[in-house]
């Protein structure tokens, strides 16, 4: 009996010394949290796609209520809401510049020789293990739609040559298209940037065009016709090095059409002008 009682004694004793540990950390070791943290987060789209580049709408809350960031920096919310939530935190919005996703390929099954035909699963990852899907160019856009698929926004539709159209005031820059892509077709890019390689292909030359009409075969014009500084040749393909700099004129001369200057939707600009 004097063992059972020991026994009790002492858990009682350790269960005490552990409450009164508990309870002294709570008071002196807790983190104190904002109350504005859960209402800023309640007006946040709460999609939570990564955007802004913190991985989610907590996370961005805590960057907004800590001063940070600005409430701008969330490219999924609207400017209402961005405003509403600028003014409870009384802070300027911040506004940033809208980023979109740039797909760096022109060539549709119309422009693309084709060594085969898949039928197998249809996705894009799948196609590119199996000979990059029979196309002849392995650099270039599968038409499969993994990037429609992943897209959260409805900013990405597959229009009839099977490129990849982004929808500019859909898109929100979450980068998961970037990601999907298994041939890393696609770039995050500042609106305002509006020169644009469509080409990811390294071959130059007859190389080039025996695989594709709308390749670039690394002839330089645009290169030379650009202001000194804006364009550079790396690798068999034009590299836009100051996108403040540059002018359409950078296009006039390309034989392929390969670098365009894209305003909105870069394929449907492509279409009207065919």
């Amino acid at each position: 009996m004097n063992e059972v009682l020991t026994a009790g004694t002492v858990m009682l004793g350790l269960a005490g010394f552990f409450g009164v540990v508990l309870a002294l950390a709570n008071r002196f070791l807790r983190v104190h949290e904002d109350p504005r943290l859960d209402t800023v987060e309640e007006m946040l789209p709460g999609t939570n796609c990564g955007a802004c580049g913190v991985p989610g709408c907590r996370a961005f809350a805590e960057t907004l209520v800590s001063g940070e960031r600005s409430p701008g920096g969330c490219t999924v919310a609207t400017p209402g809401e961005v405003e509403d939530i600028a003014g409870y935190l009384g802070v300027a919005a911040g506004f940033e510049e809208k980023r979109v996703a740039r797909l760096h390929c022109a060539g549709g099954k119309s422009s693309v020789r084709r060594l085969a035909e898949y039928q197998g699963f249809t996705s894009c990852r799948a196609a590119y293990q199996v000979n990059a899907g029979g196309s002849a160019c392995p650099w270039g856009c599968l038409g499969l739609g993994d990037c429609d698929e992943v897209c959260d926004f409805d900013a990405i539709h597959m229009n009839d040559e099977d490129l990849p159209v982004v929808e500019v005031e859909l898109c929100t820059a979450c980068n998961d298209c970037v990601e999907v892509c298994p041939v890393d077709l696609f770039t995050i890019e500042p609106l305002s940037a509006k020169l644009l390689v469509q080409c990811n292909n390294p071959l130059v030359g007859e190389a080039a065009g025996g695989i594709c009409q709308v390749v670039c075969d690394g002839c330089s014009l645009c290169a030379k016709d650009a202001a000194d500084g804006v364009i550079e040749m790396s690798g068999g393909l034009p590299v836009i090095r100051d996108q403040a700099a540059a002018t359409p004129r950078a296009t006039f001369r390309c034989p392929t059409r390969a670098i365009q200057w894209v305003e909105g939707n870069q394929f449907e600009r492509r279409e009207a002008v065919s």
